[in-house]
């Protein structure tokens, strides 16, 4: 084995933990990235590693077409990685039809030196699901019906859910996220 080969052995955790996985799930313009955002900036200052997922159900061209890494992927590469100076990204096919676990467990993987994964959206897993609400939406929160959602968190007035966060005290807030 070369020194190479051993500081890459180093690299690659000897066991992939579980990662929590925390999903923060809302209405359109109800503050998921907001919230998301604030979060990672407490959860970080208080000393946490945390990964981020963004969940959506668009079909979002990442790979940039006309790139290389494009091109590899076009061409038929089963994975594509770019490394830069300050940032590594992988582009993985996969089938529409895989579930959602399975793509989680890739990001697992990637983020496995995390101590908490944060997604916005994704309603259907079966992952902790804190909703983020605000009543200018004019809608009900989802968990109102939704019983899989654990918390909502909001500073409007709400009685039609069980439990309820303030979302004004982020470092409580991060507190809370972290003991689920």
């Amino acid at each position: 084995m070369t020194d190479g080969d051993q500081q890459q052995d180093r690299a690659v955790p000897s066991a992939i933990r579980q990662v929590p996985r925390i999903h923060i799930v809302g209405r359109k313009n109800s503050g998921k990235t907001t919230l998301v955002c604030d979060l990672v900036r407490e959860l970080t200052r208080q000393g946490h590693k945390v990964a981020t997922i963004k969940h959506t159900h668009h079909n979002h061209e990442l790979d940039t077409p006309g790139k290389d890494s494009h091109k590899h992927r076009e061409s038929g590469a089963t994975g594509v990685g770019i490394l830069s100076a300050q940032m590594t990204a992988a582009f993985v096919p996969v089938p529409r039809d895989e579930n959602d676990d399975t793509r989680y467990a890739r990001f697992n993987i990637m983020f496995n030196d995390c101590d908490l994964i944060l997604v916005e959206g994704d309603l259907s897993t079966t992952a902790v699901k804190i909703e983020v609400w605000r009543s200018p939406v004019g809608k009900t929160p989802y968990a109102a019906t939704d019983h899989s959602i654990s918390v909502v968190v909001t500073d409007d007035p709400l009685e039609s859910v069980p439990v309820v966060w303030p979302r004004a005290d982020i470092g409580e807030l991060a507190r809370r996220v972290v003991a689920l």
